[in-house]
């Protein structure tokens, strides 16, 4: 692989759900290809630990390790921010042998740059590379090459699952196992074991969940982790195909199958040959077409539309829906053997309501980066009360309507400072029986303390004014001050030495607080 084509595959490799690990694991075989190199490796600092450089790329005989910041020569690099190259490292007091003595390599010259976005910004990590094909020394022009790269390995770390720590300090925060797909909750974290173990068998998988928990994330991850990540992943959206055309879309047609077919058109499957299909929102498949999926589903074998002939796919079917199947089988709009058929590996996507506010305040940040830096605005900061109009909503569109909100607050707010007034207003909505869900009811978990369920109240109500706190305090009927001591709890002012009744008491307290 040459030098100048080395960054545009890896652009296209962090564009991708696959593992963290394999991604940087690639990126690291194919730097040290293009770099001449032996070995190459990438060491992440990690914030949340503080002192310690994560590997997360390995070595191939040792699991992940990791350093105190100022160990070895990756730990120097990490501390320090400088570019080290060295000819013989056994010589150099920085070394540190422990590696090489545990696994029975001689490391003999290296060369090791920090990965960060520009010379005077944060380290993020370390990128090495040891010993030079040939016997020879890493050069000037190998480490001019390394430290552009490292800059923008760092920058495109920030389209992964990986997050910048807070506050401008050195590190990265590990989001979760799959690239772009962000969240460390319970509930998620069950997710992403059963992904895993999915996507190292070619079992069909029925993903399920509510509309915008991330069902397209999930199937394209289970393709980029699977053996049959080469091959195409193609999807097939159920729910936008005309009932007539849906054969024809899965399994092609021969010319003059029907009025307007002037020539032989391969179907989806076909194109998916080697590769996954993914059927989006199956619960939405015209009843006449289940059967023939059923029959594919079951031998892999199909007729294009207007032809005799049976051919075979070699195809993996990853399925998604948010229909409630069991209720379509009992009602006959869905086939009662193609929903035993689909259920091979079955995995429930949980609602992003579910999933704690900590997740949904990382998942706010996670977009606020994205956007900000696709539309670049200033490092997005929020407003106390922003986060917690966010995190008292219920998000019935779960993770899709979450980014929408940020997106759209980041394209209103051009200094990067999010206010409640910056969110999309909750409107109205119309629910089954015909009554109206306005604004003004707010829902709250039973699990939450009440510090907390005072935050997100207020919080709510400071949204519904449209960011203005003072006619939050006037609907409370408390002073402003309680307001801003409500909302700071969980963001560095800490409980108030009058406790939550400064709330609760209603309008005593509001006479010393103006």
């Amino acid at each position: 692989m040459s030098r100048l084509s080395l960054l545009v595959d890896l652009a296209s490799l962090l564009a991708r759900e696959v593992d963290l690990d394999a991604l940087l694991g690639t990126a690291c075989e194919r730097l040290a290809q293009a770099m001449f190199a032996d070995r190459a490796t990438i060491w992440l600092v990690d914030a949340e630990q503080g002192d310690l450089v994560t590997r997360v790329a390995l070595l191939p005989e040792l699991p992940a390790l990791r350093l105190p910041l100022g160990r070895g020569i990756a730990g120097y690099v990490a501390r320090t921010g400088e570019v080290v190259r060295v000819g013989d490292a056994a010589t150099d007091p920085r070394f540190d042998p422990t590696a090489d003595r545990a696994t029975g390599y001689t490391t003999r010259s290296m060369l090791v740059a920090p990965i960060r976005e520009e010379a005077r910004a944060p380290v993020r990590g370390v990128v090495q590379l040891l010993n030079k094909q040939g016997g020879g020394s890493f050069d000037e022009e190998d480490e001019r090459y390394l430290v552009a790269l490292a800059s923008q390995l760092a920058r495109a770390l920030t389209m992964t699952t990986l997050r910048a720590a807070d506050g401008g300090n050195p590190g990265l925060v590990l989001q979760g196992p799959f690239n772009r797909i962000v969240g460390r909750s319970a509930p998620i974290t069950a997710v992403y074991e059963k992904i895993q173990l999915a996507a190292q068998t070619d079992a069909t998988v029925l993903l399920r969940g509510e509309t915008g928990t991330g069902k397209g994330l999930f199937a394209r991850a289970i393709h980029v982790n699977s053996r049959r990540q080469a091959r195409p992943f193609v999807t097939v959206d159920c729910t936008t195909l005309p009932a007539q055309l849906v054969e024809s879309e899965l399994f092609g047609h021969e010319r003059g199958a029907f009025t307007g077919a002037d020539r032989r058109v391969p179907g989806k499957v076909e194109l998916a040959e080697g590769g996954t299909l993914f059927l989006d929102e199956l619960g939405d498949l015209p009843l006449d077409i289940q059967g023939k999926l059923l029959r594919f589903l079951q031998d892999r074998t199909f007729e294009r539309v207007g032809g005799r002939n049976t051919m075979r796919g070699d195809v993996r079917v990853v399925c998604a829906t948010h229909r409630d199947l069991e209720k379509a089988v009992a009602e006959g709009r869905f086939r009662e053997d193609l929903y035993y058929r689909v259920r091979v590996v079955e995995i429930e996507l949980p609602p992003l309501r579910t999933r704690g506010r900590e997740e949904i305040e990382a998942l706010t940040r996670h977009f606020a980066d994205l956007y900000a830096q696709r539309y670049g605005r200033p490092t997005p900061t929020f407003d106390p009360a922003a986060l917690a109009a966010i995190g008292s909503h219920t998000w019935p569109g779960n993770v899709r309507e979450l980014e929408h909100w940020i997106e759209s607050a980041i394209a209103l707010a051009p200094d990067g400072r999010i206010t409640p007034a910056h969110l999309p207003r909750r409107r109205p909505t119309t629910i089954s029986d015909g009554r109206s869900s306005s604004e003004e009811e707010v829902r709250l978990p039973l699990h939450l303390s009440l510090d907390d369920a005072i935050e997100r109240y207020v919080g709510s109500v400071v949204a519904a004014c449209d960011g203005n706190k003072t006619e939050a305090a006037r609907r409370l009927g408390v002073g402003r001050n309680t307001i801003a001591r409500a909302l700071s709890r969980r963001h560095g002012g800490g409980p108030t030495s009058r406790g939550p009744d400064s709330l609760l008491g209603g309008s005593h307290s509001r006479g010393d607080d103006d």
